[in-house]
């Protein structure tokens, strides 16, 4: 079921996070999952809704702005401060609410992206309980019950729903505008400092990209048809480009790091200070740097695993590969060395190399996302 399938056939106005299973589901695995979401996630508002033609069920998820704001305190989501206490940005608080600049703004507070933040949040830290079991699926203790359940494929997809009146507005100031500036902080707050942070690096390059293309237009008009006079254009166009570059380089950490004050990134916790994926596997421990309880995974396991598995199966599919496109090499010297067949079939090669190419894809993007997760626990 596509995602746009259900954004054109129900109502998303009080949905945040949309959650589709397989048309095989059973109601005990649905009734599970949806007592475990509501008791261990009392904060979420769950509406169980049935696809007509596909006969597909969902779960549309949000929460109310109490919740969202409690949700934002555990999250450290970081918003921006009145003048009167600073200015700035700096990780939410329930307890100094008042402190925050829109905070009495239910329906502007947060944006779209935030909200489905603090959502995608709960649900990948909703934990399994010792001995508890789904099926044939047997939870460790403390493991994420949604990523598990995702990668078995008990749940389709996990997404957010866009909203429209935002998606027309950028359209228009965006997508559709020509030589106009893009509306950075627009897209930063709909899709998150990460995707803002990319286009403002797109935008600065592309402008910066003006200068050699001058420059070197300029130089190649000027140039000589002499060997003498295009070796000293490449050696000035050279040296033009490593100044270029210098400057590009440290004028983007200057307008990055703007950038980054500006969204509240700039003082964002290393990662090592970070919860760990939940995705990550392993045995309970106290942790010998901050005394905390955590998940360890031995390393010689890991390299075990990479040295054993991971390497021979990468090295064995490069192999297929290669051996694969010999063989449609070899067919494609056999069909043009005959010259009684017909000029169709001289195509045939070429169309079972791209079949074999498009199939491998897929099988091996199943194979790199289970030795990812098998190697990197």
């Amino acid at each position: 079921m596509s995602h746009k399938a259900w954004m054109k056939t129900v109502p998303t106005e009080n949905c945040d996070v949309l959650m589709t299973f397989p048309d095989s589901t059973d109601d005990h695995t649905l009734l599970w999952l949806l007592n475990h979401i509501r008791l261990g996630i009392p904060e979420l508002i769950v509406q169980v809704r049935h696809h007509r033609h596909t006969r597909v069920y969902a779960f549309f998820l949000t929460a109310t702005y109490e919740s969202l704001l409690r949700g934002a305190d555990e999250l450290g989501l970081r918003k921006p401060v009145k003048a009167e206490f600073g200015g700035g940005t700096r990780g939410f608080s329930c307890e100094e609410d008042f402190i925050y600049e829109n905070i009495d703004n239910e329906l502007g507070f947060f944006s779209s992206q935030e909200r489905q933040s603090i959502i995608r949040y709960w649900l990948e830290n909703l934990r399994a309980k010792q001995g508890e079991s789904l099926h044939n699926i047997h939870f460790l203790e403390g493991q994420p019950i949604i990523p598990e359940l995702a990668a078995r494929g008990v749940i389709q997809q996990l997404f957010p729903l866009h909203e429209q009146r935002i998606l027309k507005r950028l359209m228009k100031s965006w997508v559709q505008a020509v030589c106009e500036a893009q509306p950075l902080d627009d897209i930063c707050d709909y899709f998150g400092v990460k995707i803002a942070m990319y286009f403002a690096w797109l935008g600065f390059y592309t402008s910066a990209m003006v200068y050699p293309a001058v420059f070197g237009s300029i130089l190649y008009t000027f140039t000589d048809s002499d060997q003498t006079s295009q070796d000293i254009s490449c050696v000035v166009f050279a040296i033009f480009n490593v100044i270029w570059a210098t400057l590009f380089l440290e004028e983007w950490k200057r307008r990055g790091a703007e950038f980054a004050y500006k969204w509240g990134t700039l003082d964002t916790p290393a990662e090592s200070l970070e919860e760990p994926r939940p995705q990550f596997r392993g045995t309970k421990r106290i942790s010998p740097v901050t005394s905390a309880e955590e998940f360890y995974y031995p390393p010689w396991k890991r390299l075990l695993f990479q040295s054993l598995v991971s390497l021979p199966v990468c090295l064995a599919c490069l192999t297929v590969v290669f051996l694969l496109m010999l063989g449609c090499f070899q067919l494609q010297e056999l069909v043009l060395s005959i010259q009684e067949l017909p000029r169709v079939l001289r195509f045939l090669p070429k169309i079972i190399l791209a079949v074999i190419v498009t199939t491998c894809d897929e099988l091996y993007k199943k194979v790199a996302l289970w030795l990812n997760d098998m190697g990197a626990l």
